[in-house]
């Protein structure tokens, strides 16, 4: 872990962060697991005990291979290994088969795989512009990302608990993210069109991902107009065939948007406007997340979990940004003070009323739709910011 310390005053806070991190992964290894940890187990054995050709027609579970490709291979290299802990888990016809082996190495994989995560943050650390930096390392923009994605509750619950690879995922995200503020671009547009093989649900970043890399990458030395002569030199400019020329001008847009409206929100401690955002949108998709864990024994565990992380982002990132404008108006703090009393009535109180039985479902309905309004509200002043921010250029001049 040596290697992974990013030095401040001399100190491997980085090491010490994600080491304490893996031990509380590693203690919440005999809690509650979804179906999910039978799906990846079937998985497993699909592409253990089958060919190739026959990976995505298996069907004697009805959790049937459905990821892209790499994720199939990813499940077929960890097979290998899971072979040295519980060979009957790789049977195909062991339907909902479990054993504590088995528990112990499907929970191990998701911590071991999440290396490549601890590594992306890492690296996107090092792309954090310093300047803000107090004089103790708490205050440090590097420490307070460090800990808002090494220690992140929704990342924690859903895969150490509920069980995924999400960490994983995100690690090639972060990693390809990073990669583009190191001005390395077709690493990063190669380790993202990687994890797309491994999760087309990642498709909904690929827009984003395209005007970016558009405007820093494949037109950085051409203005629109200079473009259009490269392709069609011998016409004037108003003889060139319409698509040329709207062509261009989505171009001259892509040069005004793509900057500040993705290299600039891709790391949230840089703006007091940003930080504001995550943390409305952060605290209410980490609440949504609670009906994912219903049992009784992780109630406590993730209501402590997720006060934890709220109240350190929140605090920490004022901290950041003290000298700027509150990070709350009062509607958005009465709406996440308003998640206390949800949480008490959805939990404690709804139980023992008679509407448990004949409306079971009202609970996760006022959680879905509560929520549904802070993640709606979150993507509107994100955009109402990116598109009133000042350019790039004019905010550096500044």
């Amino acid at each position: 872990m040596a290697p992974l310390g990013i030095a401040a005053d001399g100190g491997n806070w980085f090491s010490a962060l994600a080491l304490a991190v893996t031990l509380l992964k590693c203690l919440l290894i005999p809690t509650y697991h979804s179906t999910d940890f039978e799906v990846h187990r079937n998985w497993l054995a699909i592409t253990h005990s089958l060919p190739v050709s026959q990976w995505y027609y298996e069907a004697t579970s009805e959790w049937t291979l459905d990821y892209p490709p790499f994720f199939a291979w990813f499940e077929w290299a960890l097979s290998h290994v899971a072979k040295y802990f519980d060979e009957e888990m790789l049977n195909v016809h062991n339907v909902n088969y479990s054993s504590a082996r088995t528990l112990l190495f499907q929970r191990f994989s998701v911590i071991f795989t999440d290396a490549l995560f601890v590594y992306a943050v890492h690296e996107c650390c090092k792309c954090i512009d310093g300047k803000k930096a107090g004089k103790e390392l708490t205050e440090k923009p590097k420490f307070i990302l460090s800990v808002l994605l090494l220690w992140n509750f929704g990342l924690l619950i859903v895969d150490h608990i509920h069980f995924q690879y999400n960490g994983f995922l995100f690690g090639l995200m972060l990693l390809s993210i990073a990669r583009l503020f190191q001005k390395r671009h077709m690493e990063g547009a190669f380790l993202f069109a990687v994890l797309l093989h491994f999760k087309h649900i990642y498709l909904y970043i690929a827009p984003a991902y395209g005007i970016y890399l558009l405007r820093s990458y494949c037109f950085t030395a051409n203005k629109p107009e200079s473009t259009a002569s490269s392709l069609f030199p011998t016409l004037p400019f108003q003889e060139r065939p319409l698509p040329c020329i709207l062509g261009s001008k989505l171009l001259g847009l892509i040069q005004c948007f793509g900057q500040s409206a993705v290299r600039h929100r891709l790391l949230s401690v840089g703006k007091a406007g940003d930080a504001s955002v995550f943390l409305i949108l952060a605290t209410t998709g980490h609440y949504s997340l609670f009906p994912l864990l219903f049992t009784a024994p992780e109630l406590p565990i993730k209501i402590l979990l997720m006060l934890l992380f709220t109240i350190y982002s929140i605090s920490s990132l004022k901290t950041l940004f003290r000298k700027d404008k509150p990070l709350f108006n009062w509607m958005e703090t009465f709406y996440l003070l308003g998640l206390g009393p949800l949480e008490v009535f959805c939990e404690f109180v709804f139980p023992f009323t008679s509407w448990k039985l004949k409306y079971p479902f009202i609970p996760l309905l006022l959680t879905s739709v509560y929520c549904a309004v802070g993640v709606t509200y979150s993507w509107f002043k994100l955009y109402v910011s990116v598109l009133t921010d000042p350019p790039v250029g004019k905010t550096k001049k500044q």
